[in-house]
């Protein structure tokens, strides 16, 4: 990773799964990582674990990415403690699934509030800065379900199909200020929350993949890496498929 961007970067939903491997993966390059989750706990676990593995500056905060009043604040407190937010990644993220005739209000609320809301909040309150530095990489998560739907996801592939539609818009108002928004949609990943299906229901989703097996959250660590580095200077308004063929 070249000097342009040996900066400060902040990734929400990072104190474990992928949001870890990503913060893991900057901090790898030389980047400074502001750790934001609502497991506050576990995100002081995580900041301290990748500074004294990765020798970079760290810090955590306790972040409801869906409370932009609270977005804002914390924000302010990383550019103190760090400073200026160049590197952006929207990962923090909620299930709450159901059949959208039963699904309830808070059901439907929580995941776009997370997902979208947070990702458009997040992006604001560091796309300011970037603008006046004239730099910045916003990569944002999306997924499979944003591009294909999902029965019982019908919050979730609203949220994630919505985050797709906001990264081009947003790398449209930006790139002429050297700032890349770009958005990756990940399919079935190995991570905690997989770990937790049966093991028929895990089987039958390997079936439907090409590559006949999952991904890692190292796929998608190295994949925003590549987004946020001078190799991809010329790719903004993308959403990346990391899914071994399932899209297709």
């Amino acid at each position: 990773m070249t000097e342009a961007i040996k900066k400060v970067g902040a990734v929400t939903g990072s104190a474990r799964g992928i949001g870890r491997a990503i913060a893991e993966k900057l901090a790898g390059e030389g980047v400074d990582i502001a750790i934001l989750d609502v497991n506050e706990e576990g995100a002081q676990t995580t900041a301290t674990e990748i500074a004294e593995k990765y020798g970079v500056r760290t810090w955590a905060k306790y972040l409801d990415v869906s409370d932009s009043a609270t977005v804002n604040a914390v924000f302010k407190e990383c550019e103190t403690a760090l400073g200026p937010v160049s590197i952006l990644v929207n990962n923090a993220g909620v299930t709450r699934d159901g059949l959208f005739l039963r699904m309830k209000d808070d059901q439907w609320n929580t995941v776009i509030g997370i997902h979208l809301n947070g990702t458009a909040f997040c992006s604001r309150a560091a796309v300011r800065g970037m603008i006046k530095r004239r730099y910045g990489r916003i990569v944002n998560i999306s997924s499979i379900v944003g591009l294909r739907g999902q029965a019982g996801q019908a919050n979730y592939a609203a949220a994630k199909a919505g985050i797709i539609g906001f990264t081009k818009a947003l790398a449209h108002e930006t790139a002429s200020r050297g700032i890349t928004v770009n958005a990756i949609a990940p399919g079935y990943i190995a991570t905690e929350m997989t770990a937790q299906l049966k093991q028929e229901v895990l089987e039958a989703i390997v079936k439907m993949i090409p590559m006949n097996k999952q991904g890692s959250v190292d796929d998608i660590a190295n994949t925003v890496r590549f987004l946020v580095s001078d190799d991809a200077s010329y790719i903004t308004g993308v959403t990346l498929s990391v899914d071994g063929g399932m899209a297709m």
